[in-house]
Protein backbone atom coordinates (compact mmCIF):
# COMPACT_ATOMS: atom_id res chain seq x y z
CA UNK A 1 0.00 0.00 0.00
CA UNK A 2 1.24 3.99 -1.14
CA UNK A 3 2.56 5.72 1.83
CA UNK A 4 2.37 8.65 -0.29
CA UNK A 5 1.09 11.81 1.59
CA UNK A 6 -2.27 13.08 -0.56
CA UNK A 7 -3.34 16.42 0.65
CA UNK A 8 -6.86 17.99 0.64
CA UNK A 9 -7.58 21.10 -1.48
CA UNK A 10 -6.01 23.53 0.56
CA UNK A 11 -7.90 26.34 -0.14
CA UNK A 12 -11.23 24.89 0.23
CA UNK A 13 -9.57 23.93 3.85
CA UNK A 14 -8.21 27.04 4.96
CA UNK A 15 -11.76 28.42 3.97
CA UNK A 16 -13.99 25.96 6.11
CA UNK A 17 -11.34 27.10 9.16
CA UNK A 18 -11.43 30.34 8.75
CA UNK A 19 -15.35 30.43 8.59
CA UNK A 20 -15.17 27.97 11.96
CA UNK A 21 -12.47 30.42 13.70
CA UNK A 22 -14.68 33.45 12.64
CA UNK A 23 -17.38 32.10 14.15
CA UNK A 24 -15.43 31.43 17.66
CA UNK A 25 -13.82 34.95 17.38
CA UNK A 26 -17.33 36.44 17.19
CA UNK A 27 -18.58 35.13 20.22
CA UNK A 28 -15.35 36.91 21.81
CA UNK A 29 -16.53 40.24 20.35
CA UNK A 30 -19.83 39.70 21.03
CA UNK A 31 -20.18 41.33 24.01
CA UNK A 32 -18.73 45.25 23.98
CA UNK A 33 -21.61 46.54 21.48
CA UNK A 34 -24.29 45.74 23.80
CA UNK A 35 -22.05 45.95 26.85
CA UNK A 36 -23.97 48.52 28.42
CA UNK A 37 -27.54 46.44 28.46
CA UNK A 38 -25.65 43.50 30.20
CA UNK A 39 -24.79 46.25 32.66
CA UNK A 40 -27.99 47.47 33.35
CA UNK A 41 -29.51 43.71 33.44
CA UNK A 42 -27.42 41.66 35.44
CA UNK A 43 -26.71 45.03 37.71
CA UNK A 44 -22.85 44.59 37.12
CA UNK A 45 -20.93 47.88 37.46
CA UNK A 46 -17.68 48.73 35.30
CA UNK A 47 -15.21 46.83 37.22
CA UNK A 48 -16.75 43.84 37.04
CA UNK A 49 -18.40 43.83 33.35
CA UNK A 50 -14.16 44.25 32.22
CA UNK A 51 -13.94 40.87 33.34
CA UNK A 52 -16.38 39.97 30.31
CA UNK A 53 -13.84 40.59 28.20
CA UNK A 54 -10.63 40.50 29.95
CA UNK A 55 -10.91 37.09 31.52
CA UNK A 56 -10.36 35.57 27.64
CA UNK A 57 -6.77 37.11 28.26
CA UNK A 58 -6.34 36.01 31.60
CA UNK A 59 -7.61 32.41 30.35
CA UNK A 60 -5.13 32.10 27.60
CA UNK A 61 -1.90 32.92 29.77
CA UNK A 62 -3.35 30.17 31.84
CA UNK A 63 -4.10 27.37 29.45
CA UNK A 64 -1.16 28.16 26.86
CA UNK A 65 0.87 25.62 27.63
CA UNK A 66 -1.08 22.75 28.95
CA UNK A 67 -3.29 23.38 25.15
CA UNK A 68 -0.20 22.66 23.69
CA UNK A 69 0.58 19.63 25.36
CA UNK A 70 -3.60 18.16 24.65
CA UNK A 71 -2.79 19.33 21.27
CA UNK A 72 0.08 17.00 21.07
CA UNK A 73 -1.80 13.89 22.38
CA UNK A 74 -5.17 14.49 20.63
CA UNK A 75 -3.96 16.22 17.30
CA UNK A 76 -5.24 19.46 16.19
CA UNK A 77 -8.74 18.74 15.15
CA UNK A 78 -10.00 16.89 17.94
CA UNK A 79 -9.43 20.02 19.64
CA UNK A 80 -10.56 22.17 17.32
CA UNK A 81 -13.90 19.77 17.43
CA UNK A 82 -13.90 20.08 21.22
CA UNK A 83 -13.79 23.44 21.13
CA UNK A 84 -17.34 23.93 19.54
CA UNK A 85 -18.82 21.97 22.37
CA UNK A 86 -16.73 23.34 24.76
CA UNK A 87 -17.87 27.04 23.12
CA UNK A 88 -21.51 25.72 22.53
CA UNK A 89 -21.70 24.73 26.41
CA UNK A 90 -20.20 28.26 27.53
CA UNK A 91 -22.84 30.20 25.80
CA UNK A 92 -25.98 28.46 26.83
CA UNK A 93 -24.45 28.88 30.45
CA UNK A 94 -24.79 32.44 29.63
CA UNK A 95 -27.51 32.86 27.37
CA UNK A 96 -29.66 31.54 31.12
CA UNK A 97 -27.38 33.35 33.54
CA UNK A 98 -29.37 35.04 36.01
CA UNK A 99 -26.48 37.67 37.35
CA UNK A 100 -23.46 38.73 36.46
CA UNK A 101 -20.65 35.88 38.17
CA UNK A 102 -22.50 33.33 35.85
CA UNK A 103 -21.61 35.35 33.00
CA UNK A 104 -18.10 36.05 33.57
CA UNK A 105 -17.92 32.05 34.36
CA UNK A 106 -19.49 31.21 31.15
CA UNK A 107 -17.32 33.93 29.43
CA UNK A 108 -14.51 31.85 30.93
CA UNK A 109 -15.50 29.04 29.58
CA UNK A 110 -15.76 30.15 26.22
CA UNK A 111 -12.19 31.67 26.49
CA UNK A 112 -11.33 28.40 26.82
CA UNK A 113 -12.32 27.15 23.71
CA UNK A 114 -10.70 30.31 22.11
CA UNK A 115 -7.75 29.33 23.54
CA UNK A 116 -7.99 25.95 22.06
CA UNK A 117 -8.56 27.34 18.13
CA UNK A 118 -5.85 29.89 19.04
CA UNK A 119 -3.36 27.01 19.44
CA UNK A 120 -4.64 24.84 17.47
CA UNK A 121 -6.07 26.40 13.68
CA UNK A 122 -1.93 26.74 12.86
CA UNK A 123 -1.10 23.31 14.07
CA UNK A 124 -4.15 22.11 11.95
CA UNK A 125 -3.11 24.14 8.98
CA UNK A 126 0.88 22.49 9.20
CA UNK A 127 -0.94 19.18 9.13
CA UNK A 128 -3.82 19.21 6.97
CA UNK A 129 -1.99 21.67 4.05
CA UNK A 130 0.26 20.85 1.70
CA UNK A 131 4.05 22.15 2.55
CA UNK A 132 4.06 24.38 -0.66
CA UNK A 133 0.73 25.89 0.19
CA UNK A 134 1.14 26.62 3.96
CA UNK A 135 1.65 30.36 3.87
CA UNK A 136 -1.21 31.24 1.14
CA UNK A 137 -3.44 28.78 3.91
CA UNK A 138 -2.29 30.48 6.88
CA UNK A 139 -2.59 33.77 5.28
CA UNK A 140 -6.26 32.88 5.08
CA UNK A 141 -6.86 31.51 8.60
CA UNK A 142 -4.78 34.37 9.99
CA UNK A 143 -8.16 36.60 9.50
CA UNK A 144 -10.25 34.52 11.81
CA UNK A 145 -10.16 37.33 14.74
CA UNK A 146 -10.03 40.51 12.58
CA UNK A 147 -13.56 39.15 10.90
CA UNK A 148 -14.98 37.95 14.18
CA UNK A 149 -14.25 41.15 16.10
CA UNK A 150 -16.08 42.85 12.62
CA UNK A 151 -18.86 40.58 12.31
CA UNK A 152 -19.13 40.63 16.18
CA UNK A 153 -19.33 44.51 16.56
CA UNK A 154 -21.45 44.88 13.20
CA UNK A 155 -24.18 42.02 13.64
CA UNK A 156 -24.79 41.86 17.15
CA UNK A 157 -26.30 45.14 17.49
CA UNK A 158 -28.91 44.06 14.99
CA UNK A 159 -29.47 40.78 16.25
CA UNK A 160 -30.11 41.77 19.77
CA UNK A 161 -32.37 44.07 18.75
CA UNK A 162 -34.55 41.46 17.02
CA UNK A 163 -33.67 38.15 18.96
CA UNK A 164 -32.63 39.65 22.54
CA UNK A 165 -29.61 38.56 25.02
CA UNK A 166 -30.63 34.92 25.07
CA UNK A 167 -30.89 35.03 21.38
CA UNK A 168 -27.15 36.34 20.05
CA UNK A 169 -25.92 33.91 22.64
CA UNK A 170 -27.79 30.99 21.21
CA UNK A 171 -27.65 31.64 18.01
CA UNK A 172 -23.76 32.58 17.75
CA UNK A 173 -23.16 29.51 19.25
CA UNK A 174 -25.62 27.01 16.69
CA UNK A 175 -23.50 28.71 14.13
CA UNK A 176 -20.08 27.50 15.81
CA UNK A 177 -21.32 24.06 15.74
CA UNK A 178 -22.36 24.20 11.94
CA UNK A 179 -18.82 24.89 10.93
CA UNK A 180 -17.39 22.71 13.20
CA UNK A 181 -19.17 20.07 11.77
CA UNK A 182 -17.80 21.13 8.33
CA UNK A 183 -14.60 21.23 9.73
CA UNK A 184 -14.64 17.51 10.57
CA UNK A 185 -16.28 16.59 7.34
CA UNK A 186 -14.01 19.10 4.63
CA UNK A 187 -10.26 18.96 6.69
CA UNK A 188 -8.96 15.54 6.70
CA UNK A 189 -5.35 13.75 7.40
CA UNK A 190 -3.61 13.80 4.53
CA UNK A 191 -3.18 10.21 5.24
CA UNK A 192 -6.44 8.80 5.64
CA UNK A 193 -7.61 8.70 1.98
CA UNK A 194 -4.74 6.16 1.80
CA UNK A 195 -3.59 4.17 5.33
CA UNK A 196 -6.54 5.06 7.52
CA UNK A 197 -4.71 6.97 9.53
CA UNK A 198 -6.14 8.25 13.10
CA UNK A 199 -5.99 12.38 14.11
CA UNK A 200 -3.91 11.71 16.88
CA UNK A 201 -0.59 12.89 15.70
CA UNK A 202 2.48 9.97 16.45
CA UNK A 203 4.34 10.31 19.94
CA UNK A 204 7.69 11.50 20.74
CA UNK A 205 9.68 12.23 23.77
CA UNK A 206 9.72 16.09 24.17
CA UNK A 207 10.02 18.74 26.87
CA UNK A 208 9.62 22.46 26.86
CA UNK A 209 13.88 22.37 27.49
CA UNK A 210 14.10 22.36 23.60
CA UNK A 211 12.37 25.76 23.47
CA UNK A 212 15.12 26.92 25.66
CA UNK A 213 17.62 27.39 22.69
CA UNK A 214 19.21 30.90 21.88
CA UNK A 215 17.55 30.79 18.33
CA UNK A 216 14.09 29.99 19.39
CA UNK A 217 14.35 32.28 22.56
CA UNK A 218 15.00 35.39 19.64
CA UNK A 219 12.39 34.57 18.03
CA UNK A 220 9.78 34.74 20.86
CA UNK A 221 11.30 37.70 21.67
CA UNK A 222 10.70 39.52 18.41
CA UNK A 223 6.68 38.09 18.81
CA UNK A 224 6.80 39.58 22.06
CA UNK A 225 7.93 43.03 20.47
CA UNK A 226 5.53 42.67 17.96
CA UNK A 227 2.35 42.25 20.30
CA UNK A 228 3.79 45.16 22.73
CA UNK A 229 4.07 47.81 20.07
CA UNK A 230 0.65 46.41 18.18
CA UNK A 231 -1.29 46.72 21.60
CA UNK A 232 -0.13 49.96 22.43
CA UNK A 233 -1.79 51.72 19.73
CA UNK A 234 -4.87 49.83 19.71
CA UNK A 235 -5.09 50.64 23.23
CA UNK A 236 -3.67 54.34 23.69
CA UNK A 237 -3.93 55.37 19.98
CA UNK A 238 -7.54 56.65 20.45
CA UNK A 239 -6.62 58.04 23.98
CA UNK A 240 -3.75 60.32 22.15
CA UNK A 241 -5.51 61.27 19.47
CA UNK A 242 -9.09 62.59 21.71
CA UNK A 243 -6.30 64.53 23.91
CA UNK A 244 -5.42 66.21 20.19
CA UNK A 245 -9.17 66.81 19.62
CA UNK A 246 -9.64 64.20 17.18
CA UNK A 247 -13.28 62.88 16.65
CA UNK A 248 -14.01 59.73 18.94
CA UNK A 249 -15.24 57.82 16.24
CA UNK A 250 -12.51 59.17 13.67
CA UNK A 251 -9.46 58.01 16.59
CA UNK A 252 -11.52 54.76 17.03
CA UNK A 253 -11.49 53.89 13.38
CA UNK A 254 -7.81 55.21 12.81
CA UNK A 255 -6.64 52.57 15.60
CA UNK A 256 -8.08 49.49 13.97
CA UNK A 257 -7.37 50.55 10.45
CA UNK A 258 -4.61 48.31 10.51
CA UNK A 259 -6.44 45.23 11.95
CA UNK A 260 -8.75 46.12 8.64
CA UNK A 261 -6.29 46.25 6.42
CA UNK A 262 -4.67 43.08 7.69
CA UNK A 263 -7.36 41.78 5.13
CA UNK A 264 -5.21 42.48 2.17
CA UNK A 265 -1.27 41.91 4.23
CA UNK A 266 -2.33 38.48 5.47
CA UNK A 267 -3.36 37.02 2.32
CA UNK A 268 -0.96 38.38 0.62
CA UNK A 269 1.86 38.15 2.81
CA UNK A 270 1.36 34.35 2.79
CA UNK A 271 1.20 33.96 -1.07
CA UNK A 272 4.36 35.55 -1.47
CA UNK A 273 6.02 33.36 1.02
CA UNK A 274 4.53 30.18 -0.36
CA UNK A 275 6.41 31.95 -4.15
CA UNK A 276 9.98 32.90 -2.54
CA UNK A 277 10.08 29.65 -0.31
CA UNK A 278 11.10 31.83 2.15
CA UNK A 279 9.69 34.00 5.31
CA UNK A 280 12.37 35.85 7.01
CA UNK A 281 12.42 38.64 4.61
CA UNK A 282 8.70 39.10 4.78
CA UNK A 283 8.98 39.29 8.25
CA UNK A 284 11.85 41.27 8.90
CA UNK A 285 9.96 43.59 6.63
CA UNK A 286 6.67 43.14 9.13
CA UNK A 287 9.04 44.01 12.44
CA UNK A 288 10.95 46.74 10.65
CA UNK A 289 7.94 49.29 10.12
CA UNK A 290 6.14 48.25 13.56
CA UNK A 291 8.44 50.39 15.65
CA UNK A 292 8.09 53.72 13.67
CA UNK A 293 4.35 53.06 12.95
CA UNK A 294 3.57 53.17 16.57
CA UNK A 295 5.53 56.12 17.14
CA UNK A 296 3.82 57.52 14.38
CA UNK A 297 0.65 56.48 15.72
CA UNK A 298 1.37 58.11 19.70
CA UNK A 299 2.96 61.49 18.37
CA UNK A 300 0.84 62.53 15.27
CA UNK A 301 -2.52 63.34 14.20
CA UNK A 302 -1.44 64.90 10.66
CA UNK A 303 -1.09 62.93 7.45
CA UNK A 304 2.10 61.10 8.94
CA UNK A 305 -0.84 59.24 11.68
CA UNK A 306 -2.20 58.03 8.63
CA UNK A 307 0.73 56.78 7.24
CA UNK A 308 1.74 55.01 10.23
CA UNK A 309 -1.78 53.53 10.42
CA UNK A 310 -1.68 52.09 6.73
CA UNK A 311 1.81 50.95 6.36
CA UNK A 312 1.40 49.03 9.53
CA UNK A 313 -1.77 47.42 8.58
CA UNK A 314 -0.12 46.75 4.94
CA UNK A 315 3.18 45.53 5.94
CA UNK A 316 3.20 44.99 9.90
CA UNK A 317 0.29 42.73 10.09
CA UNK A 318 1.91 40.84 7.45
CA UNK A 319 4.06 39.62 10.49
CA UNK A 320 1.72 37.09 12.38
CA UNK A 321 1.13 35.15 8.67
CA UNK A 322 5.18 34.92 8.71
CA UNK A 323 5.45 34.09 12.50
CA UNK A 324 3.22 31.12 11.99
CA UNK A 325 4.60 29.87 8.67
CA UNK A 326 7.75 29.54 9.98
CA UNK A 327 7.75 28.50 12.94
CA UNK A 328 7.95 24.91 12.32
CA UNK A 329 11.42 26.18 10.76
CA UNK A 330 12.40 27.61 13.67
CA UNK A 331 11.72 24.73 16.32
CA UNK A 332 13.52 22.32 13.70
CA UNK A 333 11.83 19.36 14.73
CA UNK A 334 7.88 19.11 13.89
CA UNK A 335 7.33 16.99 16.67
CA UNK A 336 7.74 19.96 18.96
CA UNK A 337 4.84 21.94 16.98
CA UNK A 338 2.21 21.07 19.39
CA UNK A 339 4.05 22.00 22.54
CA UNK A 340 5.91 24.82 20.50
CA UNK A 341 2.51 26.85 19.77
CA UNK A 342 1.55 27.08 23.12
CA UNK A 343 4.23 28.18 24.44
CA UNK A 344 4.81 31.22 21.19
CA UNK A 345 0.65 31.73 21.81
CA UNK A 346 1.92 32.55 25.86
CA UNK A 347 4.30 35.08 24.44
CA UNK A 348 1.80 36.63 22.38
CA UNK A 349 -0.73 37.05 25.40
CA UNK A 350 2.77 38.20 27.36
CA UNK A 351 3.20 40.80 25.06
CA UNK A 352 -0.39 41.82 25.05
CA UNK A 353 -0.06 42.65 28.54
CA UNK A 354 3.05 44.25 28.66
CA UNK A 355 1.97 46.46 25.59
CA UNK A 356 -0.77 47.57 27.94
CA UNK A 357 1.37 47.61 31.36
CA UNK A 358 4.33 49.50 30.21
CA UNK A 359 2.28 52.62 28.29
CA UNK A 360 0.64 53.91 30.94
CA UNK A 361 4.19 53.94 33.47
CA UNK A 362 6.13 55.84 30.39
CA UNK A 363 2.56 58.46 30.04
CA UNK A 364 3.15 59.64 33.86
CA UNK A 365 0.12 59.99 36.02
CA UNK A 366 -0.69 63.30 33.78
CA UNK A 367 -1.25 60.76 30.35
CA UNK A 368 0.93 63.35 28.74
CA UNK A 369 4.27 62.09 27.65
CA UNK A 370 3.11 61.04 24.63
CA UNK A 371 7.00 61.84 22.64
CA UNK A 372 8.62 59.75 25.13
CA UNK A 373 6.39 56.76 25.24
CA UNK A 374 6.41 56.94 21.12
CA UNK A 375 10.14 57.03 21.06
CA UNK A 376 10.48 54.33 23.83
CA UNK A 377 8.15 52.05 21.64
CA UNK A 378 10.14 52.61 18.53
CA UNK A 379 13.42 51.52 20.07
CA UNK A 380 11.54 48.43 21.35
CA UNK A 381 10.45 47.66 18.04
CA UNK A 382 13.82 48.20 16.52
CA UNK A 383 15.24 45.96 19.67
CA UNK A 384 12.43 43.45 18.27
CA UNK A 385 13.35 43.22 14.77
CA UNK A 386 17.15 43.29 16.02
CA UNK A 387 16.52 39.87 17.06
CA UNK A 388 14.66 38.50 14.60
CA UNK A 389 17.22 39.66 12.36
CA UNK A 390 19.77 37.42 14.33
CA UNK A 391 17.94 34.52 14.17
CA UNK A 392 18.68 31.84 11.97
CA UNK A 393 15.02 30.52 9.48
CA UNK A 394 14.49 30.75 5.98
Amino acid sequence: MSTSRKYGNWALIAVVMLLFGTAIATIQFKVPVVMGDIMANMGMDASSASWLMSIFTFVGIILALPTGALAKRFGPKTMLLAAAAIIAAGSLLGAFAGNGMVLVVSRAIEGVAFIFVTICGPLAVQKYVAPDKIGSATGIWALWVCLGSVVGGVLTPTLYASTGFVGVWVIYAAAAVVFAIVVAVIVKNPSEALEGASDAPAEGKVGYGELVKPNILLFFAAFLVFNMTLMAVLSFGPTFMQQQGVDPTLSGFISTLPMLLAVISSPLFGALSDKLGRCKPLYLAAMLVMGPCTLLLLTQTGPLMWVGAIVMGLVGLGGPVMCLTSYINVLGRPELMSIGMGVLMLVQSLGQFLGTWLVPLLLGPDVSSWMLTGIVMCVIGFAGTAALALCKFR
